[in-house]
């Protein structure tokens, strides 16, 4: 009938317009409602947030006490009187500590020694490793053989392979100055590491020949990446090997080879282990590079000024790494941006572009 209403599926009679609504009661008995899909998933986050923040604590707790309490003491000591020689007096000195390394007579040879242990080590290691690297890249018979015998340099110590080339160079039985007689080379055996003019030679013939192995990993693993498409459309057009090397190759992992020859020099910079295993420094501070000047103040007591060049260290170090950046940017950016660089002057389909 007209006077009654009734609402659809439910039967029941609807509430009059304005009255009041009674507030719903769950009955005894009754299941308790379940919660939303967004709640249960901000209760697993941050149960799972809790879980990580525990497993990491212990780990942080590590970093802070071994790495960056150090790093806050260290630049602290640099502008204070830290000597072991007397620990009474540790008051504020300034740049006191920054004077006495720049006037220290032995800063011009350890800096000088500085450039030529990285230059003099980054350049051959580059241009062999890299020729090692278009070796390996073709395919011969036991070239996983010659892998292997390459690589396996880099899996051992520097320390120890200073000491390794220390007893090759050694001026009575060493196995250099054996080979070089019996060659007709030389007629006395030369003290390589004890004479001031071939301690450097000698250090930087075992940082070239550890150091060529990196290099030739990393450059044959962009090598790897380069499409055989490449070379085909290379060979269609009639270009000689030099030419695909110059136009299609390098240009390819230019930016692969900046990378290693920033990593390397920043390595290369802040390595003393192979120097303290061949000459410790000597003769005559003839081989000391700033890291290892560094730790024989160190070892003097003079904390102070040891800190104070070590800060300059990281100056130097903080440099590297922005170009280093810089160029890992460059890479990501050609990864986006498709299609690779170094195509060249060779298109995909031997025509030139």
């Amino acid at each position: 009938m007209s006077g009654t209403s009734t609402s659809g599926t439910s039967g029941r009679s609807a509430p009059a317009s304005g009255a009041p609504v009674a507030p719903s009661v769950r009955k005894e008995g009754a299941p308790p409602r379940r919660r939303g899909a967004g709640g249960r998933r901000r209760e697993f986050t941050t149960r799972r947030g809790l879980v990580i923040a525990a497993f990491m604590a212990p780990a942080a707790v590590f970093v802070a006490l071994f790495t960056y309490y150090p790093m806050i003491a260290g630049s602290q000591m640099a502008f204070r009187n830290w000597n072991l020689t007397d620990l009474t007096d540790t008051s504020w000195v300034g740049v006191k500590n920054f004077r006495e390394v720049f006037t220290d007579p032995v800063w011009g040879t350890v800096l000088s020694n500085t450039a030529l242990w990285v230059v003099g080590s980054i350049v051959p290691q580059l241009v062999i490793g890299f020729a090692i690297a278009l070796w390996l890249r073709r395919r011969f018979r036991l070239r996983g053989l010659y892998q292997a015998l390459i690589f396996f340099p880099w899996a051992i110590s520097g320390f120890l392979i200073g000491i390794l080339f220390r007893w090759m160079f050694n001026s009575e039985f060493g196995v250099v100055n054996d080979l070089l007689q019996r060659a007709g080379l030389i007629d006395e055996p030369i003290a390589w590491l004890a004479d001031p003019d071939t301690a450097m030679i000698a250090v930087l013939i075992a940082n070239i020949w550890y150091g060529v192995t990196f290099f030739a990993i990393m450059i044959l693993a962009a090598l790897q990446s380069i499409p055989d498409e490449l070379y085909e459309a290379a060979a269609l057009d009639g270009a000689g090997k030099a030419r695909t090397l110059f136009r299609i190759t390098i240009p390819y992992i230019r930016v692969t080879l900046a990378l290693t020859v920033l990593l390397r020099v920043i390595w290369i910079f802040n390595f003393p282990d192979l120097i303290f295993g061949m000459t410790g420094g000597g003769p005559n501070n003839e081989t000391h590079i700033v890291t290892t000047w560094m730790i024989k103040i160190t070892q003097q007591g003079d904390y102070g000024k040891a800190s104070a060049l070590g800060l300059i260290v990281v100056a130097v170090l903080l440099v590297f790494a922005v170009f280093f950046l810089l160029a890992t940017r460059e890479r990501g950016a050609g990864r986006r941006g498709g299609g690779g660089p170094g195509t060249g002057k060779f298109g995909k389909r031997g025509v030139r572009a």
